[in-house]
């Protein structure tokens, strides 16, 4: 079976979703203390507040946020591996 990079960015976009959503689940769900400290940390890289460009007829804006977390990068790696498993 030939892999496709398609069938790849599948995978690290899966695995970084449900490991996005299980570490928001832990984080509302674990008891105060580390382990959510641990949870509710989280990378936010992105353009804010967003890029807005008028140009009287027409006005464009552009941004984007990304929330990473824990759980979310080891999704990432668990996506990539399934992936090379297949």
């Amino acid at each position: 079976m030939r892999k496709s990079p398609w069938m790849l960015l599948l995978f690290i976009l899966l695995g970084g979703l449900l490991g996005g959503i299980l570490g928001e689940i832990l984080r509302v769900m674990a008891p105060e203390g580390a382990i959510q400290s641990i949870f509710s940390t989280a990378l936010t890289p992105g353009i804010n507040p967003p890029l807005t460009v008028n140009l009287i007829l027409l006005r464009i804006t552009i941004g984007f946020t990304l929330k990473m977390n824990l759980l979310t990068f080891l999704g990432i790696f668990l996506g990539v591996y399934l992936y090379k498993q297949v």
